[in-house]
């Protein structure tokens, strides 16, 4: 097993880092990286006028990687009489590291669809939801509480850019290097690796090698780009990629 790491940086360096201690043959692309938000200058004042028992989600621990530094920077800090959910462990740890609050995340799978099947999350009508995340992204968790009754804001803490890469020279380099088994973290990701290869690299190479994702949405849209071999790891952080990957 030769295994590409297509996750940003620096998750995707450790993450190889992990592999080649443990003996396995492992090299990075990280596909997009990252930068400030245009709306990190609001977040004091959005925390601030949420009332006791409202909501705060972070959807990535690239959110707090930004929005700390804005919050300090404004001499402010994390509200303690709000109610914080994160969409992981790596990103609840770092809200939690950060601030010393409790943070609630999904045990099951990090994933929107078991965030929003929280119990804490069923009666929400009445409250504000404010979700920290990045440039775009999926809908569903802020749809699924504006259904409930939830009013619902944002703050873009930070944007995904794409890396730009050359296709048929990274082809050539990842086909040279025998790579068979990919690591891909996002829908966004897996259209641009799709995306990035000549026609002849996918049908030859790419959709012949073993994908793992994080999700059972990602496996779902792998299938449809033509990819067979698709495992879905327990989690998006490195420790359930490690495991899926042994």
């Amino acid at each position: 097993m030769t295994i590409l790491v297509t996750r940003p940086a620096p998750a995707a360096e450790e993450l190889v880092s992990r592999l080649r201690t443990a003996g396995r043959v492992a090299w990075a692309m990280p596909l997009i990286e990252f930068t400030p938000g245009t709306e990190l200058d609001a977040l004091p004042a959005r925390l601030a006028a949420l009332n006791e028992g409202d909501l705060v989600f972070i959807l990535s621990q690239h959110a707090i990687h930004y929005a700390q530094p804005a919050l300090s920077r404004a001499g402010a800090a994390w509200p303690p009489r709000l109610n914080y959910y994160a969409i992981g462990r790596t990103t609840a740890l770092a809200l939690h590291t950060v601030s010393g609050l409790n943070v609630v995340w999904p045990l099951e799978r990090e994933t929107s669809e078991v965030l929003i099947q929280l119990p804490a999350l069923q009666q929400v009508a009445g409250k504000r939801a404010l979700i920290l995340r990045g440039n775009g992204g999926r809908e569903l968790l802020a749809e699924t509480l504006q259904q409930r009754g939830a009013d619902v804001q944002f703050v873009e803490c930070y944007q995904r850019c794409a890396k730009i890469y050359q296709g048929a020279v990274e082809g050539r380099r990842w086909r040279d290097r025998q790579i068979d088994t990919i690591v891909v973290t996002s829908g966004e990701m897996l259209q641009q690796l799709y995306s990035l290869f000549p026609e002849i690299d996918r049908e030859e190479w790419l959709l012949h090698c073993r994908l793992i994702v994080v999700s059972e949405r990602l496996a779902t849209l792998a299938a449809e780009l033509g990819w067979r071999d698709i495992r879905v790891a327990e989690g998006a952080d490195n420790d359930a990629l490690l495991r899926a990957l042994q």
